[in-house]
């Protein structure tokens, strides 16, 4: 079982890097299929990466809900990300999922790209262990300028908010 942090913390990383979202969504239960292919594709996706830390690949959390599966990474550059994405086992997954689906509707795919830098990201996680960002960066504890999410995103001056310790 992974250690549990106890009390809150933060994750800080230098510079830019990236958060890409990715998953499928089954959208016919039954056809089976399509979607188990598209599904068994990201292991050996994610074992190549994790191989490879010169693809700049730096973690991911594999989130499974009702009708799919998503994947939260970390990347440190969108250059690096978009390098993997035109070959190795993406190109030829993505060749798999256009000749065997398409556009069909049987299975549907997302991904979403952010580029983040330091001062335009906070994070906090309370009796957790270490997860998403703070994985893969500097697992800090969220005291003094680390205490607030304004704090964390670089502001001083925070507006008067009753909390139980403020009251």
């Amino acid at each position: 079982m992974a250690e549990i942090h106890k009390g809150r913390y933060s994750a800080q990383i230098e510079g830019e890097f990236v958060v890409f979202i990715i998953g499928m969504r089954i959208n016919r239960l039954w056809a089976i299929h399509k979607w188990l292919p598209v599904f068994n594709a990201m292991g050996p996706m994610i074992k190549e990466l994790y191989q490879n830390p010169d693809t700049g690949f730096l973690g991911t959390e594999f989130m499974l809900n009702w009708r799919g599966v998503t994947l939260l990474q970390y990347w440190r550059s969108y250059d690096e990300l978009e390098k993997y994405a035109r070959g190795g086992l993406h190109l030829e997954a993505w060749k798999r999922f256009n000749t065997s689906i398409g556009s069909d509707g049987s299975v549907g795919i997302y991904h979403e790209t952010y580029k983040a830098q330091s001062g335009s990201y906070e994070t906090i996680y309370a009796n957790m262990p270490k997860f998403g960002l703070a994985k893969v960066a500097n697992h800090v504890p969220a005291t003094g300028g680390m205490a607030t999410s304004r704090r964390r995103m670089g502001g001083e001056n925070e507006p008067a908010v009753e909390t139980p310790e403020n009251p």
